[in-house]
């Protein structure tokens, strides 16, 4: 068995949640702060992949991504089948799986949180920085854990914009694929075996961890 399918999906998942964790504070921050009409659209936006069809997804990705893509005519670097256009695709990908728990936790807060520092001097940032997010520390361990968990298991949006090449952009999920359509089922149980120990791991940390964290 070959484990840098595995090393690699380690790698994208563990930067997909480490960046989307430092993206998702001032967003959420900023959702929470916005107008109803605002705040609708914004979230609408940020839940979208979670109805869109990982292929959809994927596909607009690797046109905008691709060698004569708008992005790359921006800026003259191509990002399609490479570790770089499958860390975007992710951090798109499972940005709800991070967003959408450390929000609802957020607006599930006492308002009278934010009316006593208000008094106190406290502004809307500092206030949100040591009150609400201390307080939600659980919501934000399930969000990292989700994220992660997410990217670990990814299929549709990798192979669209990574395709399946080796120790570059194929991770344990398109390693699977791969040797399903080369017949080796044994080799696909193994991998299928791991990745289904390593995800039932993943929940028993969040389900396990959220009272304790």
């Amino acid at each position: 068995m070959d484990l840098a399918p595995f090393i690699l999906s380690l790698e994208l998942a563990g930067l997909t949640a480490v960046i989307l964790l430092l993206l998702c504070i001032p967003l959420i921050y900023a959702i929470h702060r916005a107008p109803v009409g605002a705040k609708g659209i914004l979230k609408a936006l940020i839940s979208l992949p979670l109805v869109l069809p990982p292929t959809v997804l994927g596909y607009y990705l690797l046109i905008a991504l691709r060698p004569d893509g708008w992005l790359a005519q921006l800026t003259g670097i191509s990002l399609a089948f490479s570790f770089g256009g499958l860390l975007i695709g992710s951090l798109i990908f499972s940005l709800p799986f991070m967003a959408n728990p450390i929000l609802s936790a957020v607006e599930e807060q006492p308002k009278a949180y934010e009316e006593v520092a208000a008094t106190l001097g406290i502004s809307r940032w500092s206030a949100y920085w040591r009150i609400s997010l201390p307080n939600v520390r659980s919501s934000i361990l399930s969000g990292f854990v989700m994220a992660f968990a997410h990217t670990i298991g990814e299929f549709g949006v990798v192979l669209m914009i990574g395709g399946n090449i080796p120790g570059l952009t194929r991770v344990a999920s398109i390693e699977i694929y791969h040797q399903v359509e080369a017949g080796k089922y044994g080799l696909a149980d193994q991998y299928a075996l791991i990745l289904l120990g390593f995800s039932l791991l993943l929940l028993v940390m969040i389900y396990g961890g959220r009272k304790r964290f």
